[in-house]
């Protein structure tokens, strides 16, 4: 893809995630082929990825996840999650979950513009406290550090990637609102 690529980010409805599912399993295969750590090993295929968006759609439907893709002509290219709290007690944050971006179209900016379309919705939407985690010393986290995130602690062997290697976890918050 070339760095003039436009793409159109779209806050996703029910029915729209149900229409996106493939895309979504598409970009969340080929990302994990990629060796992004987003908590699933190999083999993971498309029909893996698509069974795993499908069990989120009970948190689109309810309104306690709100997932945002971005397209271009060659499909889903990226996208982002905020999930809501189930807490009465944390009402005031949310979690930053599955930030991806397809492997051909990193280094463009998508990944900081989705960052920040779920950070000023989450704000507009009267949360004030953000939270995430993601592979140490990954591309994430250096975009997350970039972007004004503040990490709060390191968690070693955390996670395996999807070759099974345990990576360190670093933590974040941002206080947005």
């Amino acid at each position: 893809m070339s760095c003039a690529t436009t793409f159109t980010i779209t806050r996703l409805s029910a029915a729209a995630f149900d229409r996106s599912i493939r895309g979504l399993a598409t970009l969340l295969a080929d990302t994990v082929a990629g060796g992004s750590s987003l908590g699933f090993t190999a083999p993971f295929d498309h029909e893996a990825a698509a069974a795993w968006w499908q069990t989120q759609r009970p948190a689109v439907a309810s309104g306690t996840l709100d997932i945002w893709v971005a397209e271009a002509p060659e499909g889903v290219m990226g996208t982002i999650s905020l999930a809501h709290p189930h807490k009465p007690n944390a009402r005031h944050r949310a979690e930053i979950i599955k930030l991806l971006v397809h492997p051909t179209t990193r280094g463009q900016g998508l990944g900081r513009t989705l960052l920040t379309t779920a950070e000023q919705s989450a704000a507009r939407t009267g949360f004030r406290l953000l939270l995430l985690d993601t592979e140490s010393h990954s591309a994430a986290d250096h975009l997350y550090r970039r972007a004004g995130w503040t990490p709060y602690g390191t968690v070693p062997g955390y996670a395996a990637d999807p070759g099974g290697e345990l990576r360190d976890c670093t933590f974040f918050y941002k206080e947005v609102g």
